[in-house]
């Protein structure tokens, strides 16, 4: 590894990754080396814009440059932990995974033990836990400006037409995607968790309404927290014809707090101090992602140069990928479930080889 900078590598040339390689160009201390797509046009696309070298065969990649510190997984959710495990296991490099890190709980525990095995980290990405809005709000959490939470309401109401799960075979798969809240809603469920506590009991009723799709597009739940706190959470992509409101409300014993926007990056409501709605709002009108990455990527940097924490630890994703399982097991059950119970959704992640296929890199 460098002493100067740590050298990033992308697999998948996805929207996102774009984002993910300025974010890496902004930060110092921190280096794009190279990117890699199943697609050459796309790996090419990247290339170019990043003045960096692009391959079709992210193994190739990683043994043309044997200075790679960091691997970025961007590929399909269902692939990130096949992914993980080789660049883990096979090359011993540290992993930086998108949302949401893994379909399953126990994938994580399994990548995660072999990176502690590996000597190297695993980062996940909860690029929303940086927004302003979400800092002040967590801030009066933990100081007792809001007093003791009340209810948690998460409202998404997005538009994802049919057309929007034509663009790739993964999309709209239990296998490879899972649906809105696994895709869409994942920030919301992590932030019930970040900015409340442990969820306790769940309950969820899910349905496809709007397009041909195998999984849910629309999910309404209740669930309670162990200091008797009750939370709603209602998350669509059924919304038409555009999307509408993406919103998390915290009633506290002292006041309102909401925060909304594109991404959770407004907020909206602060009762104990209005002034800090324009303070603690930022303007995401030139990209949906936000600004999160960017200083998810200093805060990796720091953890080698400066040897401080990554901020999510590993029990911390842990815990939000069994609430996101836990909705699911909590409408397969048709009734309340245990939000920390180790059980798992059969849907989540469940094998398809031959979709899986399609997305693998040949030995």
């Amino acid at each position: 590894m460098s002493p100067t900078s740590i050298n990033v590598a992308v697999i998948g040339c996805g929207r996102i990754a774009g984002h993910h390689c300025r974010s890496i160009r902004a930060v110092d201390g921190i280096r794009l080396t190279a990117v890699c797509d199943l697609v050459a046009d796309k790996a090419q696309a990247y290339g170019s814009e990043f003045a960096v070298p692009f391959y079709t065969d992210y193994r190739v990649m990683v043994r043309t440059h044997p200075e790679i510190d960091v691997v970025a997984v961007i590929t399909p959710s269902g692939m990130h932990f096949e992914h993980a495990m080789e660049i883990i296991g096979d090359f011993g490099k540290h992993v930086v995974v998108e949302k949401p890190t893994f379909m399953r709980p126990s994938q994580f525990i399994a990548a995660r033990t072999l990176a502690d095995k590996s000597g190297v980290q695993l980062f996940p990405v909860f690029q929303n836990r940086y927004n302003k809005a979400v800092r002040r709000v967590k801030h009066a959490i933990e100081t007792g400006e809001l007093g003791a939470i009340r209810i948690i309401s998460v409202r998404t109401r997005w538009c994802r037409p049919q057309r929007y799960y034509d663009l790739a075979p993964w999309r709209g798969t239990f296998a490879q995607d899972g649906g809105c809240l696994t895709n869409q809603g994942i920030h919301h469920v992590d932030l019930l968790r970040h900015l409340g506590g442990e969820v306790e009991r769940v309950n969820a009723t899910m349905r496809t309404l709007g397009a041909d799709i195998e999984v849910e597009d629309s999910v309404v739940a209740t669930f309670t927290y162990p200091s008797g706190a009750i939370g709603n959470l209602e998350v669509t992509t059924a919304a038409r014809p555009d999307d509408f409101e993406a919103s998390l409300s915290i009633v506290g014993e002292k006041g309102l707090a909401q925060i909304g926007g594109i991404a959770v990056n407004e907020l909206q409501v602060f009762t104990p101090d209005p002034t800090a709605c324009s303070e603690a709002s930022e303007d995401f009108s030139s990209c949906v992602y936000g600004f999160g990455h960017e200083a998810m990527y200093r805060d990796i940097a720091a953890s080698f140069h400066q040897g401080r924490p990554y901020p999510v630890a590993p029990a911390d994703c842990l815990g939000s990928l069994r609430l996101l399982n836990a909705f699911y097991r909590a409408d397969e059950a048709g009734g309340w479930v245990e939000a920390a119970a180790e059980d798992e959704s059969p849907r989540l992640g469940r094998a398809d080889d031959a979709l899986a296929a399609l997305y693998q890199t040949p030995r």
